[in-house]
């Protein structure tokens, strides 16, 4: 019974990872879903971190091989190790048939385990973080970020969206707004 319910457990990933990584998105999706979430999460965030202090525009003092560096690691690692967890391996894909309520509640509890993820990372694998994944703008900005991949993989049934949203973000607040200062001083 045990290997049973394992081997379904195996089926279901192996579909969702299948299914997230070759579903691309019509361009209508792009243009419409991810720039709208894109701008819907900076109208909230950047006010928010610029109010509170935790984002400071400022042009960084980065060599041009560090900024491609940043851009090539931050599409990995954070956008698609974390997107393909917290998204595609959580949450239902679209061909499977899943309530709308079913959709909410791995919805929230994806969210709610990307938010605490990121503490955790800080108090065990990146303590250098720790100052800023501690931060209450911080969390909440990580939990916008959440809410808008997850709408985008749950519209689409595609990784790369959020993937492309994920990178996005994280490369402009390291490169932009401060953020490799605080996670590197």
């Amino acid at each position: 019974m045990r290997n049973q319910l394992n081997s379904l457990v195996n089926l279901k990933i192996i579909h969702r990872l299948k299914k997230a990584i070759s579903t691309i998105p019509a361009s209508y999706f792009w243009m419409n879903s991810v720039v709208i979430l894109l701008g819907f999460y900076t109208l909230i965030s950047l006010p928010l971190g610029l109010y509170f202090g935790f984002l400071k525009f400022s042009l960084t003092q980065l060599t041009l091989e560090k900024i491609l560096k940043i851009l090539l690691i931050c599409l990995f690692t954070p956008a698609i190790t974390e997107e393909i967890f917290f998204r595609v391996l959580l949450l239902p894909h679209i061909t499977e048939d899943v309530s709308r309520t079913k959709n909410w509640l791995w919805g929230c509890i994806s969210l709610a385990i990307f938010i605490v993820y990121h503490p955790l990372n800080a108090l065990t694998a990146y303590p250098a973080g720790l100052p800023t994944f501690m931060n209450p703008v911080f969390l909440l900005q990580a939990a916008l970020l959440g809410i808008i991949c997850t709408i985008a993989y749950l519209q689409s049934g595609s990784l790369w969206p959020s993937v492309v949203m994920h990178w996005v973000i994280v490369v402009v607040w390291l490169v932009f707004f401060g953020g490799y200062e605080k996670l590197n001083t």
